[in-house]
C-alpha cells in the first residue's frame, strides 16, 4: 500500500493528514507527499514526517500531482488522501480488504466524517454534514468515484492510464467515465476522513459556482455513457430551490407592470410554497443536522443551503451555456472547414 498525499499550501493541515497516515492500524508500505509548488512551509512539514517528499514541479494541479505520485509508488495498491484530511485508523485496512473481497473492484472511496478536522464555525458545520450526508446515503455500488481518500489497484492505472492533467476540478468524473465501464467503484462508510472545509460564506459559494460549471457537461456524458452520477443534492431540492428563488422577483414585476391585483397575493405564495418544497424535499438532511448540531442550528444551516443552491443553479447554467457555444462554435468551424474544402 502506498499513500499519495497531493498537496498544495497545506501548512495548515498536512501535519494532521500525516499524522492519521501513521497512526492507521494497516501498515502503509510508503507514503509520498507531493507538493505542488507550495509557498508556505508545506515541504518543511512533510520532510519533518517519514516519506517521500516530491516536488520542483511548480503548480500544475491536483491531476498532475496525483500522476507524479502514482509514477513513484511502488506499491501493489495506491490510496490517494487530499492532504486538507485526516484518516479515521482503520480506513486503510477497510479499504484493503473490501478490495481483497471483490477483485473486480477497481476502487474503494470513502466518506468525509460529520465533524470538521479543525472547528471554524457554522458554515464549515454546514459543509461537513451535507457532505457527510449525500455521501454515506448513497454508499455502495456506485457508478461515481472521489479520490479525497481512495484505494485503487495498480493496475487499474496500467490500463487505464493515469489523471486528465488538463482539469483541475471535476477530475474525478473524467476518470470515473473510464473506470466505471471496466471495474466495480464501491463506495463505503469504513473508509472516513475529517476534512478541514471552507468556513467563509462567499469562497463556499464560489467554489460551488465553480465547480457546477462543469456539471451539466457531466450529467451529459454519464447519460451517454449509460452512468448515473453520484449527486449532492437531490433533483427534488434543485427544483423547489429554483422555484423559491425563481419566484422572489415576481410580485415586484406584477407591481411594476400593473398587473391584475389578484395576481400579486398569489405570485408572492410562489416563494413560500417553494421554501416549504425545498425544507421538505430535504427533510432528511435537516433533521441529521438538528440531531449533530441542536434544532437552533436548523434554520441557518436551512439558508446556507438555499444559498448554496442558488450557487449550483448559476453556475450549472452558466456552464451549460459556455457548453451549447461551444459546440455551436465546434459546428461553425467543421462547416466552415467542409465550404472551404468543396470551394
Amino acid at each position: 500500500m502506498s499513500v499519495v498525499i497531493p498537496a498544495y499550501n497545506s501548512s495548515r493541515t498536512l501535519d494532521a493528514c500525516l499524522r492519521s497516515v501513521h497512526a492507521q492500524t494497516h501498515p502503509v508500505h510508503e507514503v509520498i507527499v507531493v507538493d505542488d509548488g507550495s509557498t508556505d512551509g508545506t515541504a518543511e512539514i512533510a520532510r519533518n514526517h517519514p516519506c517521500v517528499l516530491i516536488g520542483g514541479g511548480g503548480n500544475r494541479g491536483v491531476s498532475a500531482a496525483r500522476n507524479a505520485g502514482i509514477a513513484a509508488a511502488t506499491g501493489d495498491v495506491l490510496f490517494f488522501l487530499d492532504s486538507d484530511e485526516a484518516l479515521t485508523p482503520d480506513s486503510v485496512a477497510n479499504a484493503l480488504e473490501i478490495l481483497r473481497d471483490d477483485p473486480s473492484c477497481g476502487c474503494v472511496h470513502g466518506v468525509i466524517a460529520p465533524e470538521p478536522l479543525f472547528d471554524d464555525g457554522p458554515v464549515e458545520w454546514y459543509k461537513v454534514l451535507h457532505a457527510y450526508w449525500w455521501r454515506a446515503r448513497g454508499a455502495g455500488v456506485v457508478e461515481t468515484a472521489f479520490f479525497a481518500q481512495a484505494a485503487v489497484p495498480r493496475e487499474v492505472f496500467e490500463v487505464l492510464g493515469g489523471f486528465d492533467e488538463r482539469l483541475r476540478d471535476s477530475e474525478d468524473l473524467e476518470f470515473s467515465d473510464r473506470l466505471a465501464p471496466h471495474y466495480r467503484i464501491v463506495l463505503t462508510e469504513r473508509v472516513m476522513a475529517r476534512h478541514d472545509e471552507e468556513h467563509r460564506f462567499g469562497p463556499l459559494l464560489s467554489e460551488t459556482y465553480r465547480r457546477a460549471l462543469l456539471l451539466v457537461p457531466a450529467l451529459l456524458s454519464a447519460r451517454r455513457g449509460g452512468r448515473s452520477n453520484l449527486t449532492a443534492n437531490s433533483p427534488a431540492s434543485v427544483l423547489a430551490a429554483a422555484l423559491c428563488l425563481g419566484s422572489v422577483p415576481l410580485p415586484l414585476l406584477a407591481l411594476l407592470l400593473s398587473w391584475p391585483a389578484p395576481a400579486v397575493p398569489v405570485l408572492s405564495a410562489l416563494p413560500v410554497a417553494g421554501l416549504l418544497a425545498f425544507c421538505l424535499a430535504n427533510l432528511g438532511l435537516l433533521r441529521f443536522a438538528a440531531r449533530r448540531r441542536g434544532a437552533s442550528f436548523v434554520p441557518f444551516f436551512t439558508g446556507v443551503h438555499l444559498a448554496n443552491h442558488a450557487a449550483l443553479l448559476a453556475g450549472a447554467a452558466s456552464g451549460a451555456v459556455r457548453a451549447l457555444t461551444a459546440g455551436r462554435t465546434a459546428t461553425g468551424g467543421r462547416r466552415s472547414s467542409e465550404q472551404a474544402a468543396a470551394r
